[in-house]
């Protein structure tokens, strides 16, 4: 199992940090483009979403990205904020009408819909997505 960290502060323009390990892992993985595009649109909300709402970014905050290889062939990606938490059980539908015009709040849709498992712990200040590389 193998697994690699990354640590960095709570700026938008780290985003492109998180990108590179995805890039990255994805190439030593040998990830088809399908998967690609899903692990690169979840694993990259998550980042900003830890950095804008988590850590509200305060540049004294660190966002924590982990990926292990698992022996399954599978990522696990983890992300975690040094915010106070949210709750992720009463997050509204984006797909419900009332909610469809609102630019926000599509985030934990879209890695719920593009990881294969997703996971909240740590009081939602962690999110654990994994994909399966078939």
């Amino acid at each position: 199992m193998e697994s690699e960290k990354l640590n960095f502060v709570s700026t938008s323009s780290n985003i492109v940090i998180a990108e590179k390990l995805i890039d990255d892992v994805c190439l030593k993985y040998e990830v088809d483009e399908d998967n690609y595009g899903n692990i690169l649109i979840a694993v990259t909300e998550a980042v900003n979403n830890a950095i804008n709402h988590g850590n509200q970014q305060d540049p004294t905050k660190k966002v924590h990205l982990e990926v292990t290889y698992l022996p399954d062939r599978t990522l696990k990606f983890t992300v975690t904020d040094e915010g106070d938490g949210f709750n992720y059980s009463l997050l509204p539908d984006p797909t419900d009408p009332e909610n469809i015009e609102k630019i926000s709040g599509r985030g934990v849709f879209l890695m719920k819909n593009l990881a294969d498992s997703i996971e909240f712990s740590n009081d939602g200040k962690s999110v654990e997505m994994r994909f399966r590389l078939e």
